[in-house]
């Protein structure tokens, strides 16, 4: 399948002569009276100082009149400046760049670090009074809390999780003895398997008056028709 483009390219071609003045402008000025001196030792036509008035004139005129003559054209052969221009022959000063300045502000992005809502749990861990294997059972629990908070999973699924990946043989009951310990970790209500468990475990954090013990009544025994 053939296709067709327009493309438009814009290029700038170099004379030999605006190369080699390219050239000598990039030189210091030490090394351009050298070179010059040198030119001027290679090439006796070369004169210095400035030239006579009339003389200036005369080769005016003369120029002018090949510029008017069609048949005098100059060929100039396509040149690519890369090719004399490199790294080595730039100027250090120009491969330099200092965008600031003196009254700039320098402002850093600080980085914030902090401790992972999981890993807090796991450090009020070390408040409990656990033995080995309920303290690797309270670490699983820990693990499984979503980041809402509750422990979605049932009480068989954590006892067969715990066998299969941590090597950690146990049974319903334990695992439902070390949640309870779990649950007395802060923010109140963190563990818990649903809302109604979890706003049982905030009722028990406050002080037992008439109107909490009425809250945890209509909690445990009308909790679908107060929701």
């Amino acid at each position: 399948m053939l296709k067709q483009q327009l493309n438009f390219k814009l290029s700038q071609k170099l004379s030999p002569q605006q190369i080699q003045l390219m050239k000598l402008i990039q030189l210091p000025t030490q090394a351009f009276e050298q070179r010059l001196k040198q030119e001027m030792e290679e090439n006796p036509a070369l004169e210095g100082g400035k030239e006579e008035k009339d003389e200036y004139e005369e080769d005016y005129n003369q120029d002018e009149y090949q510029d008017d003559d069609p048949g005098n054209e100059t060929i100039e052969a396509d040149i690519d400046v890369d090719e004399y221009l490199s790294d080595d022959e730039i100027p250090s000063y120009r491969l330099q760049a200092n965008n600031y300045s003196a009254d700039d502000e320098d402002r850093q992005v600080p980085y914030a670090s902090g401790t992972s809502f999981t890993q807090y749990l796991k450090t009020q861990l070390s408040t409990l009074r656990l033995n080995e294997s309920e303290k690797e059972i309270a670490e699983f629990l820990v693990g499984s809390v979503d980041e809402s908070g509750y422990i979605r999973r049932s009480i068989q699924d954590i006892v067969d999780d715990l066998a299969f990946t941590q090597n950690v043989y146990t049974d319903e009951p334990t695992v439902e003895k070390v949640l309870k310990h779990v649950h007395e970790l802060d923010p109140a209500g963190v563990g818990a398997r649903n809302l109604q468990e979890c706003l049982l475990i905030q009722l028990a954090r406050k002080e037992q008056t008439r109107q909490v013990s009425l809250a945890r009544d209509i909690i445990e025994s009308s909790f679908d028709q107060f929701s």
